[in-house]
């Protein structure tokens, strides 16, 4: 039976028909599994970020030079940096799908899936994220206020 309210409950089904629990040990791993994808989702968000910043102030010199005709049509259109921009839409994805899965998790309308998740997520802005603003930077600020998540 699908519930549509929250409800507390050992027995929830998670993503697949057959990931379901129906006994607090099988509950307890799905619990923990949904709070390590939502830790893992963070480092992802945290890895993502800080590449992206890198790669702005890469990007910047003082003095650009336009390419040269020798230079490649793929480096021309897409920048010198496109290894790494492609690498980031990559990231992005990933991130992208791993936050849809938790959104769908969370739709199970089970309680303890829903704190595990946000548990998992505060846990890991906590340790990957919370640390980007200790130094006074205000550079990491504007690009977080820029990025998208998937999951809200």
């Amino acid at each position: 039976m699908m519930h549509t309210t929250l409800h507390w409950s050992n027995q929830v089904t998670l993503l697949f028909d057959s990931w379901n629990t129906k006994s607090w040990p099988s509950y307890a791993l799905a619990l923990l599994i949904c709070f390590l994808v939502a830790l893992f989702y963070q480092r992802l968000e945290a890895l993502r970020l800080r590449l992206r910043l890198r790669l702005k102030s890469a990007a910047s010199p003082a003095n650009p030079s336009p390419p040269s005709l020798s230079t490649p049509l793929i480096v021309r259109k897409l920048g010198r940096n496109w290894k790494i921009r492609l690498g980031l839409a990559a990231l992005f994805g990933l991130n992208s799908g791993i936050g849809y899965l938790i959104m769908l998790a969370i739709m199970s309308y089970n309680g303890g899936v829903l704190l595990a998740v946000v548990l998992g997520m505060t846990v890991g802005y906590f340790v990957f994220r919370s640390e980007d603003f200790s130094d006074g930077d205000d550079s990491f600020v504007a690009a977080e206020t820029n990025s998208t998540c998937a999951c809200s």
